[in-house]
């Protein structure tokens, strides 16, 4: 093995940006080399980096950041960064990043409007701030969750396993919600609120596109797929989301419609769509959630609204919405539904 570091090519960087369909501007690449590749066996060669983009989450933060103060392996740096907060988010950050000296608070002014290309570029003003550090892997992490103290650990044993894997993650659980039981989605998906990318995954895909409706977690996750990485959630462990999915400042239905719209902006396929109503009409809220999600994925449809995604991202999603639902509807047929597909029946 080469003693050498390998040099980053940011032309890569641009290529996988021009591949998902992002705008050039929406990612900042780290300066310098990455670290080498080590012996596989060593735990100590992977060492991993975290950035946690933060508004108003005095509710939650709290738990989060237990969660990461316990665990086993703890990462190089984390880097939380408050966007614009009003409330007391910095200050609870702030009185840990006093006990922790990898726990570093970075601000940015405040903005009016609440959007998920607004956390793209906190995450990417994250960036900057670990861009003379030297590391393997990249994580994103909601400050909305909580999890065991091995979480980490574990998702590193995983991405040592393999190296083919570019994206990990675990199962999760919110109010009413389980991800191994309630969704279709399988061990191929890997949930926002927690990614641990292999960093040179990270630059193959471009890094997260700045999205104003969403999906940026999915975009990248599917790029990753898309570009030959493996992607994987394993339900050997948990996290708990203690914010609904897309309720941050929604209620349930309203979250419901706004996820129909952004099924449409993603290239999701209307065959695809009409089942997911379905399914959708059997939880809580039990019919309207469901015909919500058809509400939304169809006015945006009728609207003609803007794909943030390239043709060939849209393509390839399609592709494995169509391979999920045969096996969904092969296991109906047999009376044996399996929400949460194997990766092996994926591929």
């Amino acid at each position: 093995m080469s003693t050498e570091p390998t040099v980053v090519d940011h032309s890569l960087v641009s290529a996988g940006r021009k591949a998902s369909g992002c705008e050039p501007e929406t990612f900042i690449p780290i300066s310098g080399t990455l670290p080498l590749q080590g012996d596989p066996t060593t735990m100590a060669r992977l060492t991993y980096v975290l950035i946690t983009p933060a508004r108003n989450e005095e509710a939650f933060i709290e738990k989060t950041i237990e969660s990461m103060v316990s665990q086993t392996v703890p990462p190089l740096k984390w880097v939380i960064v408050d966007d614009g907060s009003t409330d007391h988010t910095t200050q609870i950050v702030e009185s840990y990043a006093k006990q922790y000296p990898w726990i570093a608070l970075v601000q940015r002014p405040s903005r009016k409007d609440r959007n998920f290309a607004g956390k793209v570029h906190a995450f990417n003003e994250g960036l900057q701030h670990v861009q003379d550090l030297k590391f393997e892997l990249l994580g994103n992490l909601d400050a909305d969750i909580s999890f065991g103290p091995d979480h980490f650990e574990f998702l590193i044993s995983k991405i040592m396993e393999n190296p083919a894997l570019g994206v990990v993650g675990t199962a999760y659980t919110q109010e009413g919600w389980d991800s191994t039981k309630d969704s279709f989605e399988g061990e191929t998906s890997v949930h926002g609120a927690c990614q641990l990318f292999r960093y040179q995954c990270f630059l193959d895909i471009g890094g997260y596109c700045a999205n104003r409706a969403g999906g940026v977690d999915w975009i990248a996750v599917t790029s990753a797929r898309m570009k030959g990485w493996q992607t994987r959630n394993y339900p050997q462990r948990r996290f708990h989301h203690y914010r609904s999915m897309g309720t941050a400042e929604r209620g349930p239905l309203g979250a419901m419609f706004d996820y129909g719209k952004k099924d449409y902006f993603l290239g999701g396929s209307p065959v695809w769509e009409l089942f997911r109503v379905a399914f959708r009409m059997t939880k809580k809220p039990f019919i309207l959630g469901g015909i919500a999600l058809m509400a939304g994925y169809f006015i945006a449809a009728m609207c003609g609204a803007d794909r943030p995604v390239s043709r060939e991202l849209m393509r390839f999603h399609r592709r494995e919405q169509m391979k999920k639902l045969r096996i969904i509807l092969h296991s109906l047929l047999k009376f044996k539904v399996e929400p949460y597909l194997p990766a092996e029946r994926l591929k």
